[in-house]
């Protein structure tokens, strides 16, 4: 049993689409949130030395006053930055932060560094991640946009 013969234009849809139909799958998210911990530097101030890192942070959730920021945050903005959290919503468990190098030898070297910074970023892209937290807590659009960001302004 043959068929008759048919032009593929009357098999399959050949007519030309709208530019837009292809381009929607690569449009910008609707609400999306990206936030990265990276270039680490380390300063000595007289006797203190520390590490801090660069947050960059990319969003269009309109609770975020801008749409994309850089600051820069030490360890310890980290720990006051999670005791806001905790006391602002009991009903999101909030991740460990990486724990203290003890050793002072190799607390600044390249390795705990990087070590702690991937922490602080899987932290980070934990807490960002949800919902709650994303559009219901200032505490999470002022640690990551605000350059002049004070724990001692949020009550513990």
């Amino acid at each position: 049993m043959s068929h008759k013969f048919q032009p593929i234009s009357d098999v399959i849809d050949t007519a030309p689409r709208s530019k837009h139909q292809y381009t929607d799958i690569y449009d910008e998210p609707e609400n999306f949130l990206e936030v990265e911990v990276r270039n680490p530097q380390t300063h000595t101030f007289g006797r203190e030395t520390f590490t801090d890192f660069e947050i960059v942070c990319r969003t269009n959730i309109p609770a975020f006053k801008k749409r994309n920021s850089r600051i820069r945050r030490r360890y310890s903005d980290f720990v006051a930055f999670r005791k806001i959290l905790e006391q602002e919503t009991s009903r999101v468990v909030i991740p460990p932060l990486p724990g203290k190098i003890l050793l002072n030898s190799n607390k600044f070297s390249d390795l705990n560094i990087e070590k702690r910074r991937a922490g602080l970023e899987k932290f980070l892209s934990v807490v960002s991640g949800h919902p709650l937290i994303q559009t219901g807590l200032r505490a999470l659009v002022e640690f990551v946009q605000n350059e002049k960001w004070d724990p001692k302004s949020h009550v513990y």
